[in-house]
């Protein structure tokens, strides 16, 4: 038997059903579907000091279980790294996406829920400013404190659709 994540089940089982009914879908193939989570590390102190990139990426690859790869911006400099990123598809993303709503979101102190605000276009991005928050991080390895972005690409149409397919998943958005 093929192991089957938590959430993609939850996904067919309960989310597509209830967003056919919410949005008048005719079809399961209409309802919004979570594509990638894009997870984005910005590193300009790498400049000056390149171990602090190779931290970034041991603790980003050890956050999502695949390995992250160095971003350089050719408009800064040709070659010079400035972030690292991890693109998760698949079961790693349905995995990554309940440690962080289980996990790693309850444990930021003072946690209030997370802001409404999508893209225009049916997606979603997260701004944490401790990479501490994971489980995965061993505090005393931790050299400095970085914050990163993970962004939700969905197949959604509108921000209303994206925002039902991601509450529905579970993220804790604030209540307005």
């Amino acid at each position: 038997m093929k192991y089957v994540p938590n959430l993609k089940t939850k996904y067919n089982e309960e989310i597509v059903p209830t967003l056919m009914k919410e949005f008048g879908y005719k079809s399961v193939m209409q309802a919004p579907r979570l594509e990638k989570i894009v997870i984005n590390q910005g590193v300009g102190s790498a400049i000056q000091d390149k171990k602090i990139l190779e931290f970034s990426l041991n603790e980003i690859t050890a956050i999502t279980g695949q390995k992250a790869v160095v971003v350089s911006n050719f408009k800064l400099r040709k070659g010079m790294p400035i972030g690292v990123k991890v693109t998760l598809r698949k079961e790693r993303m349905y995995e990554f996406l309940e440690r962080l709503i289980c996990s790693a979101l309850p444990r930021i102190r003072d946690f209030k829920g997370i802001n409404s605000k999508l893209d225009g276009k049916g997606n979603y991005t997260l701004g944490l400013e401790e990479q501490i928050i994971f489980p995965e991080i061993v505090m005393d390895s931790v050299h400095k404190i970085m914050g990163m972005n993970i962004t939700f690409v969905t197949s959604a149409n509108t921000d209303e659709e994206g925002f039902a397919l991601l509450r529905e998943f579970g993220l804790p958005f604030k209540k307005n």
